[in-house]
């Protein structure tokens, strides 16, 4: 470490894309990344809710983010990923267009998110990490997940 460099701890996020968007989540979140497979549709669960998978045993819901954030209709192909998450109690998977790579920020490099006066709910952002010329929407993926859709999955999962 070079004297004066910062002894503030870095943050590694697992980068992904939605769109033309990056993302990134907490990688101690993450439990594995899989491919699209076929998922057990649930009767009367929303659209972005995809069904459920077994996975080694564990039944784990999947939600669609593509659906979730109103990106157009989802494709699923070789480059579509699942990242299996796991929080506190629950396991889930997270469909996302792409992975792209573990990104490590350091708090300098994690700007506050805008205010988007009530057009878009900003509480699931942590803010916007910058390296070089990227820009990724750090997302709290514990905030997101425990929104009004997590207790539906609570219900469906039961």
């Amino acid at each position: 470490m070079s004297p004066g460099a910062s002894t503030a701890k870095a943050l590694e996020f697992l980068a992904f894309t939605l769109g033309q968007e990056e993302y990134g989540i907490d990688i101690q979140k993450v439990q594995e990344l899989r491919g699209y497979d076929t998922v057990t549709h649930i009767a009367n669960a929303p659209e972005h809710i995809k069904g459920v998978v077994n996975l080694r045993g564990i039944i784990v819901p999947i939600i669609d983010m593509r659906i979730k954030f109103n990106l157009g209709t989802p494709t699923y192909d070789q480059f579509t990923v699942v990242i299996i998450l796991n929080m506190a109690s629950r396991v889930m998977g997270m469909v996302v267009d792409s992975v792209s790579d573990v990104i490590t920020l350091t708090p300098e490099q994690v700007k506050p998110a805008p205010e988007m006066g009530g057009v878009l709910d900003t509480d699931y952002l942590i803010g916007l990490g910058t390296l070089d010329d990227r820009m990724l929407i750090l997302v709290d993926i514990d905030r997101l997940m425990t929104s009004d859709d997590m207790g539906l999955i609570e219900k469906i999962a039961a």
